[in-house]
């Protein structure tokens, strides 16, 4: 009989020891939520239905006709919110943050990220014209929403530590990363209306998987869940809806479809290669 090679083997250990460990640190964040239905059909869980633009608004969208094109046409056209995980994926400068914080404004949540109430705020960098569209409300509404948003997090940690709520927080204590899974396990741990923006960023290999389990765990659970990453791990969550934002503004996409996928496999295939290309032609 011939046996499994050495390599294999290992391979299939560490696949192993992966999965046990993602489940535990996904179980540590979300705990199990449960299903906003016992039945077998497949109520409506929207907490919103759609955005579109006010009826004889007057916004000027001049600049972000010519500079956002993703914005531009959720104003032009409306956005339809589906149920479950939306992910936007794009390059910089696609859209993709903007797009997520103009949802934020519209929906009531602050635009600099945390909840409905969280009064805090650093910069105004913010388009500010998010409250010209209208959000249409779904029959969840009203639910718990939540708007993480990585480049303020430091911000958001002073905030929730000088207004504490049941119990003080220590977020300030935590690296990066384990603060960004404190505030999953905190706030983002039941059915409800979610925005993130690059939730990826502080997070290794393991815990985006650990991350990839929560948004699935969510979608199960009836959450709406609108996220922008630069991830392949996030955007395969299975049964997102992938929308890939460019010069030409708003499209659907398969995860097999996606340029980063594939400038990912490129990369990871010959790395030596990829980066001998890169700097001969900066050469």
């Amino acid at each position: 009989m011939v046996g499994i090679p050495i390599c294999k083997k290992r391979a299939k250990c560490r696949r192993n020891w992966l999965a046990i460990e993602v489940r535990r640190r996904a179980h540590g964040i979300i705990g199990g939520v449960s299903s906003s239905s016992d039945s077998g059909l497949a109520p409506d869980t929207r907490v919103f239905r759609r955005v579109h633009k006010y009826r004889g608004d007057g916004t000027d969208l001049y600049d972000w006709t010519e500079t956002v094109p993703a914005v531009a046409q959720v104003f032009r056209y409306g956005r339809d919110l589906t149920a479950g995980i939306t992910v936007l994926m794009g390059e910089n400068g696609s859209g993709k943050s903007t797009l997520v914080e103009v949802l934020a404004e519209a929906c009531d949540l602050n635009p600099q990220g945390g909840s409905a109430k969280a009064q805090f705020r650093t910069r105004d960098s913010e388009p500010a014209i998010g409250q010209q569209l209208w959000a249409e409300r779904g029959p969840a509404y009203p639910s718990w929403s939540y708007f993480l948003r990585a480049d303020t997090m430091h911000g958001l940690y002073t905030y929730l530590e000088e207004n504490p709520g049941r119990r003080a927080e220590r977020f300030h204590e935590l690296s990066h990363g384990e603060g960004f899974l404190e505030i999953l396990r905190t706030r983002v741990n039941q059915a409800g209306f979610y925005l993130m923006d690059e939730p990826d960023a502080p997070l290794s290999f393991i815990s985006c998987l650990s991350l990839l389990a929560v948004l699935y765990e969510l979608a199960e659970a009836g959450a709406q869940v609108v996220v922008a990453t630069h991830s392949p791990i996030v955007a395969a969550v299975p049964g997102a809806r992938i929308l890939e934002l460019g010069d030409w503004g708003i499209r659907p996409a398969s995860w097999s479809e996606l340029e980063l996928v594939a400038e990912w496999r490129e990369f990871l295939h010959d790395p030596q290669a990829f980066i001998r290309h890169l700097l001969d032609d900066a050469m």
